[in-house]
């Protein structure tokens, strides 16, 4: 009886170190996560292309450069990624919302995938205010 109690410790042991890492769920090391800056203007992103990889934690930069509000919405790109905890106050409806000359910082790990990104405010996004935010 010792020896299959033994052998079933081990066994456990063995399919404990074969789980993935996304199922022992570990919080990243944010402090090592890059910094992606994206600046809103007067009708403009940049980059209008935001390019960022599946599953690593990067930090989005947001800067307003801009006198007025801008916004910068993404839901399913938010819907898809793990936001940081403390970040996720930021998001209202998968936007973030900056007033004029506010710069917002949000932690993630984003799901790979091609996301549509706009201004939601009026007339923002016709004027140009859009772009796509691409997880490889």
């Amino acid at each position: 009886m010792r020896m299959f109690r033994a052998a079933i410790r081990a066994r456990v042991a063995v399919l404990l170190l074969a789980l993935p890492v996304s199922a022992m769920a570990q919080e990243p090391d944010w402090s090592r996560a890059p910094i992606v800056t994206v600046t809103l203007s007067s009708f403009d992103y940049t980059p209008q292309t935001i390019r960022l990889r599946a599953g690593e934690p990067v930090i989005l930069r947001l800067v307003n450069t801009s006198g007025k509000g801008h916004d910068f919405n993404a839901p399913e790109f938010f819907a898809a990624s793990v936001v940081r905890p403390q970040d996720r106050a930021l998001l209202a409806k998968g936007k973030i919302e900056l007033g004029g000359h506010v710069a917002r910082e949000v932690a993630l790990r984003p799901a790979a995938g091609r996301y549509r990104l706009r201004c939601t405010h009026f007339m923002h996004s016709a004027l140009g205010m859009k772009g796509a935010i691409v997880v490889e």
